[in-house]
């Protein structure tokens, strides 16, 4: 009785194990599936992160700065494949402190690189980059 307790402890451990190596890489991916969510970087304490999700066809870019402070001025650069595709400015809005650069871009063939790049009025930088 002992020995078969002990196995399906194992088996059990085990089991989880599995699970618990494989949810986290899920979430990273995203909500939907093809989503594609990256945490940026930030030369201040700003926090960035980016997603990129197919919209019909074409590739669904947004980049989100969270500053914690609300009302300051950011000049935001979106490139695809090392060309310049948008360039957007945006503020900080309530209650977050936070803004979100959205943008639609063509798919092209093969894999696509995104990076988009924030500089703020004061020099801070956040940035943040994935393929599609």
């Amino acid at each position: 009785m002992k020995k078969r307790i002990g196995i399906g402890a194992a088996l059990i451990t085990a089991i989880a194990a599995v699970a618990l190596a494989v949810v986290p890489a899920a979430l990273a991916k995203g909500g939907k599936d093809g989503d594609v969510r990256v945490r940026g970087t930030c030369t201040g304490a700003s926090t960035s992160k980016l997603k990129l999700s197919d919209e019909d066809g074409r590739i669904e870019v947004e980049f989100e700065v969270d500053q914690n402070r609300v009302g300051r001025t950011w000049s935001v650069v979106l490139r695809q494949n090392g060309v310049v595709a948008r360039r957007l400015v945006r503020v900080t809005r309530a209650p977050s402190g936070s803004f979100e650069a959205r943008a639609v871009l063509g798919n092209r063939a093969g894999t696509d690189r995104i990076a988009a790049t924030a500089t703020s009025r004061t020099g801070e930088i956040c940035r943040a980059s994935a393929s599609f």
